[in-house]
């Protein structure tokens, strides 16, 4: 949900729209809120657009009427712009189609010289070149949505254009102030945010590489590069990736993707996202349904090949808890026993997200009673929730209806293995201490 857009009415609608659907069709659905930010804008222009050409002079100037822009300047959203730049910066409008080179700042205005002209039309964003913006990650209206986020209970909440790991604490501590029980998901869109990714990755329990002002910042020469660094880092820090923008651009108008966009969908998920994330293509797009076909059909594929399929992920390294080490334990003997599935039995998730960062072809399926917990292991690569309701503290019972389950959904058969993680069976989070080896149709029978 784009808190950009729309009333809390109507985010509440969807909310609700969205849980009785996923109950109908019995599955479980995960909400992510999307914070709006500080995105700097121009206001707008009196005839609604202008054509710029390349070598004019142009204002940016916060006191001008905001509806009176006109070929020689527009006013801003954000005064405190005049005093991040100086002469010699470059800013990009329009997500980069317009690049302007600034040269003075004078009383508040911002005059500029048209480097790359076009049409430029009301509203706008603005970037800086190079980063370096003042403007704080949390504005007025993301506390009042991050209390609607809250209050309609969605999964994940999203955070746009943090600069440091504060930003993400400061969300986080609203977010629980308001109630509320989301993972946080750092939007990586600002040039800074690179210089303390490992400590912004720390912070957070999902970063998303948000690739439009995140590519406009640093340039689109360096975007490939940082996309491949930010999953490598996230993942050796045990963190959940998602990589946006763009990845599927021309099905907004056309019903089959270019073959580049094909490429870009699946080397995301060969370098190890967890997932690919569409938005114009299905918020606004003429095919919303045959994209997100064509994109599932490129994930599968690419998820077939052997490169990732196995991992020596923290290999080198000191678990640093029982069920983190256990999770460890589950996946590299998963890539190694020939084993059909994996049913990890647990409350919090935790164990599923530490599995989920070991490259694998089995599927781990998440069992749990809790339902916030199935919905949130909705974006964990590999996982899937399971309804599992703890009605005893016998393992060898757990340990059949757990298999019944996979046989019941055709994922496993007799003769196959299965390995099965799971703490003392007492219902409490982070208990995850065991792992066990069964075979299908041959399962110790419990005592009575």
């Amino acid at each position: 949900m784009n808190f950009s857009h729309g009333s809390h009415d109507e985010h509440r609608a969807r909310a609700r729209r969205v849980r009785e659907a996923s109950a109908a069709a019995g599955c479980d659905v995960a909400i992510l809120g999307d914070l709006q930010g500080p995105k700097i804008r121009i206001q707008r222009f009196a005839k609604g657009f202008v054509k710029l050409k390349d070598g004019q002079d142009f204002a940016l100037d916060a006191s001008r009427d905001e509806n009176g822009g006109d070929k020689t300047g527009v006013g801003l959203t954000y005064p405190e712009l005049a005093n991040d730049v100086k002469a010699g910066d470059t800013l990009l409008l329009d997500d980069g189609r317009i690049v302007l080179d600034v040269v003075a700042v004078e009383g508040g205005v911002i005059h500029t010289r048209v480097r790359v002209g076009g049409r430029l039309s009301n509203n706008k964003g603005i970037n800086l070149r190079g980063g370096g913006l003042s403007t704080g990650a949390l504005t007025d209206k993301d506390r009042e949505d991050i209390r609607l986020a809250a209050e309609i209970g969605v999964d994940y909440l999203a955070v746009s254009f943090p600069r440091s790991a504060d930003d993400i604490r400061q969300a986080r501590a609203l977010l629980e102030e308001a109630g509320g029980e989301a993972g946080i998901v750092a939007k990586i869109e600002r040039a800074e945010a690179l210089e303390v990714i490992d400590e912004i990755i720390d912070a957070s329990d999902v970063i998303m590489i948000a690739r439009g002002d995140l590519g406009v910042e640093i340039g689109d020469a360096e975007l490939p590069a940082a996309q491949k660094s930010l999953i490598h880092e996230a993942r050796v820090r045990d963190t959940i990736v998602i990589t946006a923008t763009q990845m599927m651009e021309s099905m907004i108008e056309n019903p089959i993707p270019t073959r580049a966009e094909v490429f870009d969908v699946a080397n995301a998920v060969l370098d190890g996202t967890d997932a690919v994330m569409l938005s114009g293509e299905t918020a606004v797009g003429k095919y919303p349904v045959k994209v997100v076909k064509a994109v599932n059909a490129i994930c599968k594929e690419a998820e077939k090949q052997r490169s990732v399929r196995h991992s020596d992920h923290r290999i080198n390294m000191r678990f640093e808890y029982v069920d983190e080490a256990i999770a460890m334990a589950a996946m590299y003997t998963a890539n190694h026993s020939g084993a059909a599935a994996i049913a990890a039995l647990t409350e919090s998730g935790a164990t599923t997200k530490w599995m989920s960062r070991i490259s694998s072809g089995l599927p781990i399926y998440a069992m749990t009673q809790h339902e916030k917990t199935r919905r949130r292991v909705k974006l964990y690569r590999g996982v899937y929730p399971v309804d599992f309701p703890i009605q005893t503290t016998s393992h060898a019972r757990a340990n059949i209806t757990a298999v019944e389950i996979l046989k019941k959904h055709h994922v496993v058969e007799d003769g196959d293995l299965v390995i099965i993680t799971k703490g003392d069976l007492m219902g409490d989070g982070g208990g995850t201490n065991a792992m066990k080896i069964v075979e299908v149709g041959n399962l110790v029978q419990p005592v009575d």
